[in-house]
């Protein structure tokens, strides 16, 4: 059983249990069905929660370039600016054109294809047709800096050098293009000027919205009931699955607590034509899977000044605390006792 996992039941005065960690998570898991909702106390006196077992986490990904192909991991850190696992970061890398604007699936579909692998603190690239390309997580501080524009805003990158950017000008055939990565000294961009009519107060860097996207299987399954043609939960690039909850229930999730990191929601996610791009073929449709979804998930009349007629589909959360989440570990809906 993993250390998350061991210091969830510490925190409801259960024992540790021995054997594997999905044993261990199975059997908190009935625990905390035996128990229903149970208090947690945090490490700050005086404050007091409840605990309802809402669902169990079945995937965590993370996206190290924006829009290329996610890569699947057992156990993330959870930081500020989203999950990391090593040198790997949540969207920390950033196609652009040679004059710093941001290019993504929207403009060049075929970026979907880009497989990434994450071996002796370089990510290894593969795309159709392309030889591999090793790509070192650090780089030299001489590396020239790019000023970068993503969704209208400013921020920096540093040139990932005239190998990255030779390979994705080859393998894209449309422009010329550099890749560029985001560094903790940055200056990331501000949730006041992303949403300047939400009172939040976080950062990202070159992901769309907020460090971390949550969607269920069930949300899923339920919107492939309405497809004629099935789609993945790749189209969705969610960092987080849920198994284990109803539809659309993360919906009403207001904050959670997952392995020993607390998460508040932000606002649903607005969906766009990225996901009309099919993430095995690289083709865009620009109709499905976003018009089933416009058939019944557009916001509320009250809420359209902020999503407009986007429709809505999975969850962004920023997190309260750093720690560490797996795969296997119960998500708790946190609720005042």
């Amino acid at each position: 059983m993993g250390a998350a996992g061991s210091s969830a039941l510490a925190r409801l005065g259960l024992p540790a249990l021995p054997g594997p960690r999905w044993l261990g998570v199975a059997a908190l898991g009935l625990a905390a069905v035996a128990l229903g909702a149970v208090a947690w106390r945090r490490a700050r006196p005086g404050r007091r929660r409840r605990l309802q077992q809402v669902g169990t986490v079945s995937e965590l990904w993370i996206y190290p370039i924006k829009s290329c192909k996610g890569v699947s991991v057992d156990a993330a850190e959870c930081t500020a600016l989203g999950l990391r696992s090593g040198h790997l970061r949540d969207r920390f890398w950033l196609v652009i054109k040679e004059d710093g604007h941001m290019v993504t699936g929207r403009q060049e579909p075929q970026l979907v294809l880009v497989s990434i692998n994450y071996e002796d603190d370089c990510l290894i690239l593969r795309a159709p047709g392309m030889d591999q390309l090793v790509l070192p997580t650090k780089l030299l501080s001489s590396n020239k800096l790019h000023d970068c524009r993503v969704f209208g805003l400013d921020i920096q990158g540093r040139d990932c050098g005239d190998e990255a950017a030779q390979w994705f000008t080859s393998f894209l055939k449309t422009d010329a293009f550099r890749l560029v990565q985001f560094e903790k000294n940055m200056k990331a961009r501000a949730s006041n000027e992303i949403f300047p009519s939400l009172d939040k107060n976080y950062q990202v860097a070159y992901p769309d919205c907020s460090p971390v996207m949550i969607l269920s299987e069930a949300s899923l399954a339920d919107l492939n009931t309405r497809m004629e043609k099935k789609v993945k939960i790749n189209n969705f690039r969610p960092n987080i699955v849920v198994t284990g909850c109803s539809a659309f229930e993360e919906d009403t999730w207001d904050e959670l607590l997952i392995g020993n990191v607390e998460m508040k929601k932000i606002l649903a996610c607005p969906r766009c034509i990225m996901t009309t791009v099919d993430p095995d073929t690289g083709v865009i449709d620009r109709k499905e899977p976003l018009e089933t979804l416009k058939s019944y998930r557009l916001c509320d009349p009250s809420e359209r000044k902020l999503y407009g007629k986007s429709p809505l589909f999975g969850q962004y959360f920023v997190l309260e605390n750093p720690g560490t989440i797996h795969v296997g570990d119960p998500v708790y809906l946190l609720g005042q006792e």
